[in-house]
């Protein structure tokens, strides 16, 4: 893998690849913005404000004036692209793998020149490590206790961040290594509601920061960590030796990353859809409604927090469960935030105790390559009221500007959320890419007498 990587550079970086990378970071984007308020997004960067606000040569908070340790700038913006559930999903490794890519080469950015092409050429280095670690380790078995994006993200990040700054084979091979040592997070709080999950990804992004920059002091470690007999595959009782392609050998695994329509769980994505299909059709309060049937596949069945009918005290229980997804879109006919607060919903928590799942074989024979589901509802008119889906119906591109557009104009204002997009869309002809960075945090108004610098007027490229 280190040597692919260290092989790998822009020029192999086909035009479709470079455009779905800047979706990526916009999607990121949107879901940090709207994340700003959240309990969870606060108390990340509270944390990372104590520890190093204020710092010279540090990196930005997402949507804040804050600067503060590359370490802490990755943990806090890993928390804020993780807040509203509604990440990129990646579905063969089932990694949110953007939400921890894009806060590490923004925290790197600031500390190096690399170009924006080399930010892109990071983040697509980053996406197919990520994608092919958890094609060999995530299974449903494996699932149901360790979280995969906790296990994937960081060695993700440490492909990635090694991209970023030049690092070469031996020392990318170290940062793999410390990666996969650092390979953590458990699904207990899907049952009980915990927020760990929230900051699963925020500390995959300051491992995999703290990987490579530790990697580049030169320091021994195993080149086996990954696929020796006492290494991460062998943790997980995986074959040492799978049959997994090698890095880049076939289609891109950015391609496979979809944009999730709901804010919710990825499992719950397909029956949302099929729920909202009927909700359009005929509106629904729960006193309508006798009973949910629900198809999905045995993956979607087992996942923890999906099969679960209530109760729900919690935000992310609500996130999580494939029932209350699909009783608040049969409900409001909508995927609202608003909706999966639990103690202000009483129609969505009746009809969630309504649902039950049941295992779809057919549906089940077509994962990983396709989500589908099934929502059956039964009225106490006698009525039945059916949609299947046969996929998941990802957030398409003209969707993900909008709500890029929506949130990073409610937290930049319009001006600087229109340059900011504009950057993302022009980043592989950006010379430093910390540009980037430094224009996702708000700024202090400058004097009348300041002079604006052209945002093509950048500084040369430093040899990294």
């Amino acid at each position: 893998m280190a040597h692919a990587l260290a092989t790998y550079s822009a020029r192999d970086v086909a035009p479709e690849v470079v455009a779905k990378a800047k979706l990526c970071v916009l999607d990121l984007l949107s879901s940090a913005f709207s994340s700003r308020d959240l309990p969870w997004a606060a108390q990340a960067a509270a944390l990372a404000r104590g520890n190093s606000g204020g710092v010279a040569n540090g990196a930005g908070i997402i949507g804040t004036h804050d600067v503060v340790s590359i370490q802490d700038a990755a943990f806090a913006n890993g928390v804020l692209g993780h807040g509203l559930v509604r990440d990129d999903m990646h579905v063969g490794s089932v990694s949110h793998l953007g939400t921890v890519l894009v806060p590490t080469l923004l925290a790197l950015a600031e500390s190096t020149r690399a170009s924006g092409k080399d930010f892109l050429t990071a983040l697509v280095a980053g996406y197919e490590v990520g994608g092919k670690i958890g094609r060999m380790v995530m299974d449903s078995d494996v699932t149901k206790i360790f979280r995969p994006t906790g296990v994937t993200g960081p060695i993700a990040a440490a492909a990635a961040g090694s991209k970023l700054l030049g690092a070469d084979a031996d020392q990318t091979v170290t940062a793999l290594a410390l990666g996969a040592n650092a390979a953590a997070g458990y699904n207990e709080w899907a049952a009980t509601g915990g927020s760990e999950m929230w900051f699963h990804t925020g500390l995959a992004a300051r491992s995999g920061v703290t990987a490579v920059q530790l990697a580049l002091e030169g320091p021994y470690v195993s080149r086996t960590a990954i696929d020796g007999e006492a290494g991460l595959l062998a943790a997980f009782h995986r074959d040492l030796a799978p049959p997994i392609p090698e890095l880049f050998a076939d289609g891109p695994e950015i391609l496979s990353v979809f944009f999730k329509p709901v804010p919710a769980c990825n499992f719950a994505q397909s029956a949302a859809q099929a729920a909202l299909t009927i909700a359009q059709r005929r509106k629904l309060r729960a006193n309508d409604v006798e009973r949910v049937a629900v198809r999905v596949t045995k993956a979607a069945a087992l996942y923890p927090g999906c099969d679960v009918s209530g109760p729900f005290e919690h935000v992310l229980q609500a996130k999580m469960s494939i029932h209350y997804n699909v009783a608040a879109a049969l409900r409001y006919g909508n995927y609202d935030e608003r909706n999966y607060v639990p103690q202000q919903n009483a129609d969505v928590l009746t009809i969630a105790t309504r649902t039950r799942l049941e295992v779809d074989d057919e549906l089940t024979k077509a994962f990983p390559a396709k989500q589908g589901a099934e929502v059956i509802v039964y009225t106490r008119a006698g009525d039945e009221l059916r949609e299947r889906v046969e996929d998941v119906v990802p957030t398409d591109e003209p969707g993900v500007r909008a709500r890029f557009a929506a949130a990073a104009s409610a937290a930049l204002g319009s001006a600087a959320a229109a340059n900011l997009g504009e950057l993302v869309d022009g980043l592989d002809l950006v010379v430093d890419a910390a540009d980037l960075s430094r224009a996702t945090r708000l700024r202090a108004k400058e004097s009348p007498s300041k002079k604006k610098k052209s945002k093509h007027a950048r500084r040369p490229l430093r040899p990294k």
